[in-house]
């Protein structure tokens, strides 16, 4: 059933795990505790490269991408860009409480909520709320992800999902726009 559900989205003619990568920097998921979310009251921009693999599962094979990125807001509003190492625009989410859209190529899909445009589109929720904490170095959780902070200071993260399966890792290299 999900690979009908995918094989009916016009937007297929991009790499699944572009289109699956691009929201998982756009959705919104776990809880934070409120001093958490004070202090992501502002909004900040990153960009830089990320990488994401995805390990081999049965009846698929092992999947893995990467782009350059540019991301700004926070986990309730923001957008982001992924790019091709030439510069081309590969995708581009938009979101804010009311609404979210993803664009690639001539093909536009809007929801009234990001959570629900990413549940429609990959079946699964999502750890954005958790990712802009980690860039920000705060510790922050989420359902099945583990995220090793070690390297902010650099500008490097690194996130597992260990589940459900398969598993990921999410890698990225950035830096804060000042």
């Amino acid at each position: 059933m999900r690979g009908q559900r995918l094989a009916a989205m016009p937007w297929l003619a991009l790499p699944m795990w572009l289109v699956w990568l691009a929201l998982l920097t756009g959705c919104a998921s776990p809880a934070t505790t409120p001093s958490t979310a004070a202090q992501r009251a502002d909004s900040t921009a990153w960009s830089g490269r990320l990488a994401l693999q995805v390990e081999e599962q049965v009846g698929q094979a092992a999947q893995s991408f990467s782009a350059a990125f540019e991301l700004q807001g926070n986990a309730a509003q923001g957008e982001l860009t992924l790019l091709s190492p030439l510069g081309n625009v590969l995708a581009h989410i938009d979101w804010s409480p009311d609404h979210a859209r993803l664009q690639s190529d001539e093909t536009t899909q809007t929801s009234a909520s990001l959570d629900t445009l990413l549940t429609q589109m990959t079946g699964t929720a999502l750890p954005v709320r958790a990712l802009f904490d980690w860039l920000r170095g705060v510790p922050a959780t989420a359902s099945g992800w583990h995220a090793d902070l070690n390297g902010i200071d650099r500008g490097r993260l690194e996130a597992t999902r260990h589940t459900p399966t398969p598993r990921a890792t999410l890698r990225m290299a950035f830096e804060p726009s000042p």
